[in-house]
């Protein structure tokens, strides 16, 4: 509930004590995880708690609710359950807790690791933003609570590099990975995939993506890292995105004014996302944040394209 003002509180009909965290057997953070994405894109819906929209706390008690957890029905309420836990202990599946209403707690939502947690926003429905995020959420943490132990799954010997262990949490059938969106951008504009050599020390010609991943490249739509590799199974970011989406679909300023609290104007990376702005590629958050560090979902990229297309063919 990324909200200025407080919903209201329908707990103060009832009388909540604190109660300790318990240990749920038949849970892991992997259960945490995927019963909470299932849910991305939902709607906010005020007193919602359904797949047909949620609250704050409407979200979290459902969740839990199909992890065997009873939560409390409000954010206050939740509050006062489990066991405090400090920001630098937190664990995934541990509640997190804000105040943006200035009067207390008013917002809750999900710990999944990485500092990152998972929510239902009015802004944007259920979806995934950082607890630090220093021109918002950063400023209205509150606290954490633990009302559930679950189990930690055994780790695979075979993981290659913490990249991939980074990378392993993150749904793509949710989020758009790199290859994804080269792809996308090769087909939207047409280019020449039959060139498999995609120059990327990590995408080699027998790569199923490789054509579109060597055609953004020779389009100097894409780079790659300092160690010359293209990440092609690594979500991309919103402020990553804009700069794509200006260099592929040769965008210009357009006349529609709008600024946003997180972008600074005059960098590369701030020229671009209010330059997709400006024509209504995107209009950001309704708390005036664009989320630079937000990954792009596939809805969202499938719009921006569509969008840059328009803009691109007039």
């Amino acid at each position: 509930m990324k909200k200025k003002w407080l919903l209201p509180i329908f707990a103060s009909f009832m009388v909540l004590s604190s109660i300790p965290a318990m240990n749920v057997d038949a849970a892991s953070p992997s259960d945490v995880l995927s019963t909470a994405k299932k849910y991305i894109d939902v709607p906010y819906k005020s007193g919602g708690t359904t797949a047909s929209g949620f609250d704050c706390s409407g979200f979290t008690s459902k969740v839990f609710s199909e992890l065997g957890i009873t939560l409390s029905r409000t954010s206050a309420g939740q509050y006062n359950q489990g066991t405090a836990v400090s920001k630098s202990n937190l664990q995934v599946g541990d509640l997190v807790f804000f105040n943006t209403s200035g009067k207390g707690v008013s917002h809750v939502a999900i710990y999944i690791g990485n500092g990152q947690m998972i929510g239902a926003e009015s802004s944007e429905g259920v979806t995934i933003s950082s607890i630090n995020d220093p021109y918002y959420w950063g400023k209205r943490y509150v606290g954490a609570k633990r009302v559930a132990s679950f189990e930690e799954e055994q780790v695979a010997a075979a993981v290659q590099n913490t990249a991939e262990v980074k990378n392993a949490g993150i749904n793509f059938d949710i989020y758009a990975s790199r290859e994804e969106v080269a792809v996308k951008i090769a087909q939207a504009l047409g280019l020449d995939t039959s060139n498999t050599d995609s120059g990327f020390d990590d995408v080699k010609p027998t790569h199923p993506n490789a054509g579109a991943i060597a055609a953004v490249r020779k389009a100097g739509i894409f780079s790659g890292d300092q160690n010359n590799k293209f990440n092609p199974s690594s979500p991309i970011t919103r402020s990553q995105i804009s700069l794509v989406l200006v260099n592929a679909f040769k965008l210009q300023k357009g006349n529609i004014a709008k600024t946003f609290s997180d972008v600074q104007p005059g960098t590369k990376t701030g020229d671009a996302v209010y330059i997709m702005a400006s024509n209504g590629i995107t209009t950001g958050k309704v708390d005036g944040t664009y989320g630079l560090a937000d990954y792009v979902s596939k809805t969202h990229l499938n719009l921006f394209i569509q969008h840059s297309i328009e803009i691109y063919n007039k």
